[in-house]
């Protein structure tokens, strides 16, 4: 029964957060960790269902016509080496628990603040500086690598502050940055051989995928997204505040 309700909740996570463009690393590793599931079999799942989720998220929205490449080519040049090298970092279960729930914390600050405040703006996209790219890229890269995340959760509100696209851009740009950042980490991972997906590993990815076929299209065609991230930002809060309060 504890194995089909974890299902439920990563079909669930799939569907909301491919319908705002992102992988949902962030809500896999939340609900996998309420299971007591090891760290190593958390990033590597987490990593895997990122590629599936992002990559069908990517493709609808590019197909909707909201991908721009320098958007996302230039964050790469240093993401991908960074996110491989982060993944065969290994670190103790405390530390990767306690660094997850720092990271979850300010995803949930930021999707229930920022975007309300980035969506009031009314701008003329501005050019994004080859140095401030590379630098970004690396920083998240190596964040990523070391939690399993994509790190286009980290990407898209900056997109949105520096004023460099709007926030279908931003979300195009996101689901392509995290696939292949969650690829340079997973290989990173078979390389240092802390790759496992454990008992839960298939049927989880069966249902991301179910559950990214339906957000995404829903995500690209219909929603704007917004609403979809401040829900996703009080989830976050509550599961967060959680984890601290029991400290």
């Amino acid at each position: 029964m504890n194995n089909l309700f974890l299902y439920l909740l990563v079909f669930v996570i799939a569907v909301v957060y491919s319908s705002a463009g992102f992988g949902g690393a962030s809500g896999y590793l939340l609900a996998m960790n309420f299971f007591d599931i090891p760290a190593n079999v958390m990033s590597s799942t987490a990593l895997v269902l990122n590629i599936i989720v992002s990559s069908i998220s990517f493709t609808n929205y590019a197909r909707a016509g909201h991908f721009r490449p320098r958007l996302l080519l230039p964050f790469l040049m240093t993401s991908i080496p960074a996110a491989f090298i982060g993944a065969t970092v290994t670190i103790s279960e405390q530390t990767y628990t306690s660094l997850l729930y720092v990271v979850l914390t300010y995803l949930a600050v930021r999707m229930v603040l920022l975007p309300t405040l980035a969506e009031k703006l009314n701008w003329t996209p501005r050019p994004i500086p080859l140095w401030a790219a590379m630098l970004i890229g690396a920083g998240i890269g190596l964040l990523s690598g070391m939690l399993g995340i994509g790190g286009g959760i980290f990407l898209s509100p900056l997109i949105l502050l520096m004023q460099w696209g709007d926030s279908k851009h931003a979300t195009a740009s996101a689901g392509g940055f995290i696939a292949i950042n969650s690829i340079s980490g997973l290989i990173g991972r078979f390389t240092n051989g802390t790759f496992s997906l454990g008992e839960f590993g298939i049927p989880l990815l069966v249902v991301g995928l179910l559950g990214a076929l339906i957000g995404s299209q829903q995500g690209a065609v219909k929603f704007s997204g917004a609403s979809v991230r401040r829900t996703l930002g009080v989830i976050l809060i509550v599961a967060a505040g959680t984890y601290w309060f029991r400290l």
